[in-house]
């Protein structure tokens, strides 16, 4: 092989939360797992021809990636997704972070609490948020940055030829997002304080590790809720649909995989 001419990306595996499973978004690959056969990874590989293993799983905290299992609101168990990534994997796409701050479930229990209180939904999600929204402390900043850098340590381990490829989450809330969305002024503030924060987590788990940092964050931008061409989906009040509430949609989903294409094959 020439000096010139890159391998090319056969084997990807991909690990990380709904942001990068794909809640909401049609056709379904594993319903317990709330992921999409849409989801970017799934893209990525049809785009590459490659063979994909998709450890994905909604709801996933660091923790899950690296050595927790997971237990599905389905009943499903799943194991650390290190776990499952192949010795031969080429590259590992891995969003993950947002739960250890508590982004998405913040955001759907003050939805609805706000728009249906009397919803089954509101203690089943309150018991995590008694005390409000959380917000991003140094200290719970430093945890999910640790625990990127672990998933990172972890995958090397696993695939020690894979280049790994840390996501960020898309742009959920922008300034002008108020009017399209449950919250008031004060909740707006603080979720976008808490969106910054994971931006940060990333970056900083980057620096930490060398791993590829592809910004979908600021891909996104222009994209928020209340945009003419959102990549999130708005607040779903059905219960079989409100997973995906605040989650990347297909077009989201298709930006990052021809990103990650970009990037891959450059």
């Amino acid at each position: 092989m020439s000096i010139s001419e890159k391998a090319p990306v056969a084997v990807i595996a991909a690990l990380g939360s709904s942001f990068a499973a794909g809640p909401g978004i049609e056709p379904v690959a594993d319903a317990a797992a709330m992921r999409s056969a849409k989801n970017y990874a799934h893209q990525l590989a049809d785009r590459l021809s490659a063979e994909l293993v998709d450890l994905t799983v909604s709801g996933a905290t660091t923790a899950n990636v690296i050595d927790t299992p997971q237990q599905s609101p389905a009943g499903s168990s799943y194991p650390p997704q290190v776990d499952g990534v192949p010795a031969n994997a080429d590259a590992i796409t891995v969003t993950a972070g947002g739960n250890d701050l508590q982004f998405a479930g913040a955001m759907l229990y003050v939805a609805w609490r706000r728009l249906e209180p009397e919803s089954p939904m509101v203690p089943m999600l309150g018991a995590m948020f008694s005390e409000g929204i959380p917000a991003p402390t140094d200290e719970a900043v430093e945890a999910a940055t640790a625990g990127l850098v672990r998933v990172v340590e972890k995958a090397r381990e696993k695939a020690p030829d894979a280049r790994i490829l840390l996501v960020d989450y898309l742009t959920v809330l922008d300034a002008d997002s108020l009017d399209q969305t449950p919250f008031d002024q004060d909740e707006l503030e603080q979720f976008l304080v808490i969106q910054t924060a994971i931006g940060t987590v990333f970056r900083d788990a980057a620096a930490r590790t060398g791993a590829d940092l592809i910004l979908a964050s600021a891909l996104s931008e222009g994209h928020a809720l209340g945009s003419t061409e959102p990549w999130v989906q708005p607040f779903h009040q059905d219960m079989a649909t409100t997973a995906g509430s605040f989650h990347p949609n297909e077009a989201g989903m298709t930006a990052i995989a021809a990103e990650l294409e970009r990037i891959l094959t450059a």
